[in-house]
């Protein structure tokens, strides 16, 4: 069967791996139509993700059709579409009896710790798809990014008239943008990349963005916008660890602080920075089952759009060549699509 392996940084190679077989009880198994290519694909192509384990077939966010049902499989059927929330947890541990299953002790994320879906077919959890008579499998592959932001929204708590700074416009930034927006709150975007703020005036209409430029300027501007009070919620989705650091300076006296991004670098602050405002910092992993659910909603009932998303396509054949592209920001890209179907 075809699938494409990380073998080491830098290092992609088609493969043929043994099939999956046929489903046991509590499993499906899947064919994957459409993999969208992520940002801890990319870190893992480059060696920088902390829970990225060699070699590994990625691929998490994930459009698949139901070939074949195991026993006591309920939830989907033949034929099925559906989107795949990628974390296998245990169901036992502290984390997941407290309902928290994205943040389990022994978490297993396919793509990243276990092989995921850039291959032909391949077994899964029945409770681990979500299925969609209306979405397309390239809509699919989205929901996963956009549970992402949907969990660091909830994380952030923000309410209708809040300012709420989002620092990185890439996806996962722009998929925490999506739910915030649905609360009522007053959204910044700050990047270093003006295309991306383009992109965020010209898509969802945001009045505030700042380009990032290292001088100081961004706070004279973050004053200017807040009236002098910062951010209630500022949220960090760049996965730098500088960019990490200096987010304390926005945030509001009794506002929060959310990590979305990650990195495997030391982030370091003076701790008045965080004592002085009574300032609240928090961590926002993975998302939750109910998010999947939310998100298929939202999107078959048009309040959020997918088509802007969608910056790049490549047919599997293709995807080793062009993967080094897709690190590049000046190219423009978004999120890049792969067709696995045509493996």
């Amino acid at each position: 069967m075809k699938a494409i392996r990380l073998e080491e940084p830098k290092n992609f190679q088609y493969v043929d791996i043994a099939d999956p077989g046929q489903p046991g009880p509590g499993q499906v198994l899947v064919r994957t139509h459409r993999m969208g290519v992520c940002g801890t694909d990319l870190s893992g192509w480059l060696g920088k993700f902390p829970f990225f384990k060699y070699p590994r077939v990625p691929g998490h966010e994930l459009g698949v059709e139901v070939l074949a049902v195991g026993d006591g499989v309920t939830n989907v059927a033949l034929g099925d579409r559906c989107s795949v929330e990628p974390y296998m947890n245990c169901g036992k541990c502290f984390a997941c009896r407290r309902g928290q299953g994205n943040c389990c002790c022994t978490l297993n994320v396919i793509g990243v710790m276990i092989d995921g879906g850039l291959c032909e077919r391949f077994l899964i959890r029945a409770d681990k798809l979500h299925p969609s008579k209306k979405l397309s499998y390239e809509q699919l592959a989205l929901v996963e990014t956009l549970a992402i932001g949907c969990h660091a929204t909830d994380r952030g708590a923000s309410t209708a008239g809040d300012h709420v700074l989002i620092i990185g416009a890439g996806p996962i930034g722009l998929a925490t943008l999506e739910f915030t927006r649905l609360t009522g709150a007053t959204v910044t975007v700050m990047d270093m990349v003006p295309s991306r703020l383009e992109f965020c005036k010209k898509n969802y209409g945001i009045e505030h963005t700042i380009e990032f430029k290292g001088d100081g300027s961004e706070l004279e501007q973050m004053q200017a916008i807040t009236g002098g009070d910062m951010y209630l919620v500022v949220t960090d989705a760049t996965g730098n660890k500088h960019s990490m650091s200096s987010a304390m300076k926005y945030v509001a006296h009794t506002g929060s602080l959310v990590y979305v991004g990650i990195t495997t670098e030391e982030v370091s602050f003076l701790h008045p920075t965080l004592h002085r405002p009574e300032m609240t910092l928090k961590a926002s992993r993975n998302a939750m089952p109910s998010d999947f659910t939310r998100i298929i909603r939202l999107i078959e009932d048009g309040t959020i759009n997918t088509t802007p998303w969608i910056t790049h396509r490549t047919p599997f054949q293709n995807m080793v060549a062009e993967f080094e592209s897709f690190t590049r920001p000046e190219t423009g890209v978004l999120k890049a699509i792969v067709d696995v179907s045509v493996a």
